[in-house]
């Protein structure tokens, strides 16, 4: 047997490998999801904590989502922005207009505490932030209106220190975002529910970190994470060390996906893999068998009479995978013709991604340095 050969059969072992991940993942969603909330506990006041930068599409809805709240006691909703001309500020004074008698305020301040704008807006918000149960959730997110009955119930839970939540990805600019899109729900959500089901994966995201004042003081506030790429995983990492839970609730958010053309969408999506990959090197690598189709197209270059039907159980166990994502979702993200498209991208992000030392994060380019960290 030729090396030609005996590469296309590891290729096809791969895909096959990777068609029984597809199924599993589909089980490990449907369970996730199946599970009870956390029992319901007194509502406290809450600041939500929102850093903002420029207007995006549908901002000012997204926005509203997290205003408008079945919560039964008082909730301060506070924005920054660094520049005084961000057009955000004007998306905020809609809100304002628009919700009379909520607590909405602003922050409008330049000072810069480190490499990852996003931490030095959130430490410039935190004088202004009046009650103890803090909220940070980044700005292209949208909830349902239980969302923070929910997620307090489970930051009330014993040795829970913080709360993070799942999303799945809707496009709201055109096709490429609808790859963009199709990719969070399609891939992202079900390696994250992977890891939870099988214990390798301890995520904390931006689409909400939810964690008293205290545990945030206790691991040094937002200033300790100043220079760092994966803030959000840092700080559940943090929060971890410090002897409590990061927990995820049986909830799914929305993130609002606005890449208007393909260098956007390759741009967030290699930032997002870069990061993984410096975090955790080997089982980053070892994610290579959750791209079947990929892979069995390879395979099939090679091996065409061999590799022929594992391309077409790919297909199979794609679709199963993105019909139950749709049905925990209530939403279709992306028509099925687009899978295709949306696994070679996610595949050509995997292999680009092991060769990136710099990435772009709203327009400023960042050099990664080890441990997760960055400098402008």
């Amino acid at each position: 047997m030729g090396a030609l050969d005996w590469l296309g059969s590891i290729l096809e072992a791969l895909a096959l490998v990777g068609c029984g991940y597809q199924l599993f993942a589909g089980v490990a969603l449907t369970r996730f999801f199946a599970r009870p909330p956390a029992p319901a506990v007194a509502p406290e006041a809450v600041t939500i904590l929102k850093p903002l930068h420029g207007d995006e599409p549908r901002l000012v809805d997204n926005l509203a989502t997290f205003i408008s709240q079945d919560y039964d006691a008082p909730v301060q909703f506070l924005c920054g922005v660094s520049d005084s001309v961000d057009r955000a500020i004007g998306v905020v004074a809609k809100l304002k207009a628009d919700h009379p008698g909520r607590s909405i305020d602003l922050v409008v301040d330049p000072a810069s505490h480190g490499a990852n704008a996003k931490i030095g807006n959130l430490v410039n918000l935190m004088p202004s932030a009046r009650h103890d149960l803090l909220v940070m959730s980044d700005s292209d997110m949208a909830v349902d209106r239980n969302y923070l009955a929910t997620i307090v119930a489970e930051l009330g839970q014993p040795g829970t220190g913080a709360v993070t939540c799942l999303y799945r990805g809707r496009a709201d600019a055109g096709l490429w975002s609808r790859l963009s899109a199709g990719t969070i729900s399609y891939a992202v959500l079900p390696d994250i529910l992977v890891g939870l089901a099988t214990g390798l994966a301890q995520p904390c995201m931006g689409s909400t970190i939810a964690l008293r004042r205290s545990a945030l003081n206790a691991i040094g506030g937002f200033g300790a994470f100043a220079d760092t790429l994966a803030d959000d995983y840092a700080i559940g990492q943090a929060v971890t060390a410090a002897g409590l839970r990061v927990t995820v609730p049986p909830t799914l958010l929305v993130h609002a996906c606005a890449e208007v053309g393909p260098g956007a969408l390759w741009r967030h999506h290699l930032r997002w893999a870069a990061t993984i990959r410096s975090l955790v090197p080997l089982g980053y690598a070892g994610s290579i068998v959750s791209n079947p189709l990929p892979l069995a197209l390879f395979a099939c270059v090679l091996c065409p009479l061999l590799a022929g039907p594992i391309v077409l159980l790919s297909l199979v166990t794609r679709v199963i995978l993105a019909k139950s994502v749709d049905r925990v979702a209530g939403a279709t993200t992306a028509p099925l013709w687009l899978l295709p498209a949306i696994d070679c991208l996610k595949f050509a992000v995997f292999v680009a991604s092991f060769f990136v030392t710099t990435v772009d994060w709203r327009g400023a380019r960042y050099t990664m340095a080890a441990n997760g960290g960055i400098a402008a």
